[in-house]
């Protein structure tokens, strides 16, 4: 039974033959390997594209500033997988990422779409900030969070966010976004009632869009920044195990709230 349109597969990314490997049009071993750094080669595989300085600059300081924050729930349930099966580190890694979602590290790809909203609304030289006011009052009264602002630690601006502009403003990349980004931080306090400042989520999409990098693939990059930080955990999980004091630390706070049937928590004789 066919479902879609194509009946042939196709790809341009990569091929091969017996002596010759080609990603994205060039000879891996003659032309890409140690000739590249891996973000750089990132950008390749994922637009078909070799980037220009500014494009090299940004996405490398978005990997950098996204792979590592401490023991977040991503870590946490990496390292207490890899406690239990510990011959499984394919598993542990696969357990962390699979905890970017909506909320963490994932909002990254949802704040690009709010910035494409607001940019569209705008036009061609229209007021962004009109523009960003009118489409946060839509979410908000959509009871839509606004993806990329506030953090539970970082109540001013995150850090990593000036210093991600600082890299897009100083490699040359297009700012536009990075407008479009702090124009709704401005809209902000009026429209919810609550200061909620720029974090790495927001400013990640705003300097990548800015060089040129696809809009579906946001999600993308804190996903293998996290892969690296998740990795580095893990190594360290092998060397000083904690995965299960972490475990431990949830249960000793727990509050069974629930029935239980007659004589439970009595002495038995």
């Amino acid at each position: 039974m066919k479902i879609g349109k194509e009946t042939v597969p196709r790809t341009s990314i990569c091929t091969s033959d017996e002596h010759t490997i080609v990603v994205r049009g060039a000879d891996l071993c003659q032309d890409l390997i140690g000739k590249m750094d891996f973000g750089d080669y990132f950008y390749l595989l994922v637009t078909g594209r070799r980037p220009d300085a500014a494009a090299s600059a940004v996405l490398n300081a978005t990997l950098v500033a996204i792979a590592e924050h401490g023991l977040v729930p991503s870590v946490q349930a990496s390292r207490m997988t890899l406690a239990a099966a510990p011959d499984a580190l394919q598993g542990a890694v696969a357990a962390g990422i699979l905890g970017c979602g909506s909320v963490i590290l994932g909002a990254s790809e949802t704040a690009g779409r709010l910035f494409h909203e607001i940019e569209a609304r705008a036009g061609q030289g229209g007021d962004i900030a009109a523009a960003a006011g009118a489409v946060v009052g839509e979410y908000r009264a959509a009871r839509r969070a606004i993806p990329g602002y506030g953090h539970p630690l970082h109540k001013d601006r995150d850090p990593r966010v000036a210093r991600l502009f600082e890299v897009a403003r100083g490699s040359g990349a297009g700012m536009q976004y990075v407008a479009i980004a702090e124009a709704v931080e401005q809209v902000i306090p009026d429209l919810v009632g609550k200061d909620l400042r720029l974090n790495v989520s927001a400013a990640i999409p705003a300097v990548l869009l800015g060089i040129g990098f696809p809009l579906p693939a946001l999600k993308g990059v804190p996903i293998l920044a996290r892969a690296a930080g998740l990795i580095a955990h893990l190594t360290e999980e092998q060397e000083a195990p904690i995965g299960f004091a972490l475990s431990y630390q949830a249960t000793r706070e727990l509050q069974y709230q629930g029935e239980v049937p007659p004589g439970f928590g009595t002495a038995q004789p």
